[in-house]
């Protein structure tokens, strides 16, 4: 019998997996072990790294968490939310509680990779496993592969490669749902405070997490079109895993392969990122290591604020910073702007979209601003340089959304163009040819 005072439990620990329905690990946790106390931890090493308290991922996150936490206790169960370093929490935790197992989900970030290993380390010399499951794609890791046994480093082939894999039952759900009757019962735990945690609340606006069917029947028309909701808008549902990656797949085979190939994307930036850590710091290319970058501080700050005179790079800047959402056509824009027009470093733009994007996700933040710099694998060739007045033709010709962000646009308060487009094209050729002809040289 266990000890009242030390009651016997296992855990799940939630991390980018906020649901309770078709969750892997959980599922796994509540067959093989019942008396399951889901847990959430706000990890203060990267909380500490957020600059703005009134950070919208944080209170979304929090949001969650109270909803879960309600649906739990209507189950007779309850969620345990801790706050803190994750080594401090779980020594608390194995003192707290007689724990007979961790269950959790892969995460493939660096240091998600670092974090578990001395979580695993710690629960193994108590006597507790900790075991981690496949849950936030549909393949992870190495489970894609060239044939000589080497990493994707281009698009294409492992889209091919990922469809020739894919069976099915790979996107069948877990149906962790239909046995929370194993939830550990227990009384409401104390939840702390957004204010408790260091932060506050914000004004977060999620689009709904359901997919307009719809809409995914016109997706390939509809997704470049900033002014209409021709997307799936699931981008930071997916990122937390309040929604299934599983159940998006299967209903991209049933509605559109175009949508399909945007999540296959994700999962190609997935395994860069797992098979090539050094991304997060350095260009994919070593050559691009040597581009001469202008890195003009006043003109970094008009394309943050949305100032550059270049209306859809204006709009995509300014719906950013007032939704921490941005169009992707429109982030392609941006990020080519910034790396070509203003040759300011890849890396400046990725922090600041990690700073305000809620749909933040490192390894597709990562990929997307490494492919527009020309830096990345299977990147654009650094002479594309996307024209944006002609992006703003073609894909807004309306103004319907530069008009919803940029309201000025059109009357003598808008901003003059901070760069003339041919010249800034050149000057970027110029100092991309030259960084490259420097590798060259050096070597």
């Amino acid at each position: 019998m266990s000890n009242p005072e030390r009651p016997q439990i296992a855990i799940h620990w939630l991390r980018r997996d906020l649901r309770l329905e078709d969750n892997h690990g959980l599922l796994r946790g509540l067959e093989e072990h019942g008396e399951v106390l889901p847990l959430f931890i706000f990890d203060t090493t990267i909380l500490d790294r957020l600059e703005r308290k009134n950070d919208r991922r944080v209170d979304h996150i929090h949001r969650t968490l109270a909803a879960l936490k309600t649906k739990l206790e209507g189950l007779g169960g309850t969620l345990l939310v801790m706050h803190g370093e994750p080594m401090e929490v779980w020594k608390e935790l194995t003192e707290r509680f007689a724990i007979l197992a961790v269950t959790a989900n892969h995460d493939h970030e660096p240091y998600a990779l670092e974090r578990d290993a001395t979580v695993a380390a710690f629960l193994g010399e108590r006597g507790i496993p900790f075991r981690t499951y496949k849950d936030i794609s549909i393949f992870e890791r190495s489970e894609v592969m060239k044939d000589d046994g080497g990493p994707y480093t281009v698009f294409t082939p492992y889209a091919r490669k990922w469809k020739a894999l894919f069976t099915p039952e790979m996107a069948a759900a877990f149906p962790s749902e239909e046995r929370l009757d194993r939830l550990w019962q227990h009384a409401p735990l104390p939840m702390p405070t957004l204010d408790r945690i260091g932060f506050s609340a914000t004004d977060l606006a999620l689009p709904p997490a359901h997919l307009d069917l719809d809409m995914l029947a016109h997706y390939a028309e509809t997704r470049n079109l900033p002014g209409v909701l021709g997307t799936s808008r699931m981008s930071t549902h997916l990122r937390f895993g309040a929604v299934s990656p599983r159940a998006l797949v299967r209903q991209a085979f049933l509605s559109s392969e175009t949508w399909l190939n945007e999540l296959i994307w994700r999962e190609f930036f997935m395994q860069v990122l797992y098979h090539f850590p050094s991304v997060v710091d350095h260009a994919f290319k070593p050559a691009y290591e040597h581009i001469a970058w202008r890195n003009n501080e006043s003109e970094f700050a008009a394309w943050c604020e949305g100032r550059t005179g270049y209306p859809l790079v204006d709009a995509g800047m300014r719906e950013l910073a007032a939704t921490g959402l941005m169009h992707n056509r429109v982030r392609m824009v941006t990020a080519s702007f910034l790396t070509k027009h203003l040759l300011i470093d890849w890396r400046w733009g990725e922090a600041w979209f990690a700073e305000l994007l809620l749909d933040f996700e490192l390894s597709s933040n990562n990929g997307n601003w490494q492919w527009a710099a020309g830096t990345g694998c299977d990147a654009a060739p650094y002479f594309r340089v996307f024209n944006p007045t002609l992006q703003q033709e073609r894909f807004d010709s309306r103004l319907t959304y530069v008009k919803r962000w940029v309201p000025e646009y059109g009357n003598a308060n808008y901003a003059a163009p901070i760069v003339v487009h041919k010249i800034a094209r050149d000057r970027a050729l110029a100092a991309y040819a030259a960084g490259l002809a420097e590798k060259v040289a050096l070597h």
